[in-house]
């Protein structure tokens, strides 16, 4: 064992060692340019669908 700063003056002591798997760098997440700044429009409620619900429905 190799002391990083001064030695404790101890008789004994217990030393717990962790072993921790190496894990893989974090996902970068991916971002807008800047130059889309301020361009995007929201086209109504953005909790409400802006088309009517029978217009969902597939033609037969």
């Amino acid at each position: 064992m190799k002391w990083l700063s001064e030695q404790p003056t101890v008789r004994s002591a217990r030393v717990i060692v962790t072993i921790l798997e190496e894990m893989e760098p974090p996902v970068k997440r991916r971002s807008p340019p800047a130059s889309m700044a301020g361009k995007a429009k929201i086209l109504g409620d953005i909790v409400s669908p802006i088309v009517d619900e029978e217009d969902w429905e597939c033609l037969k």
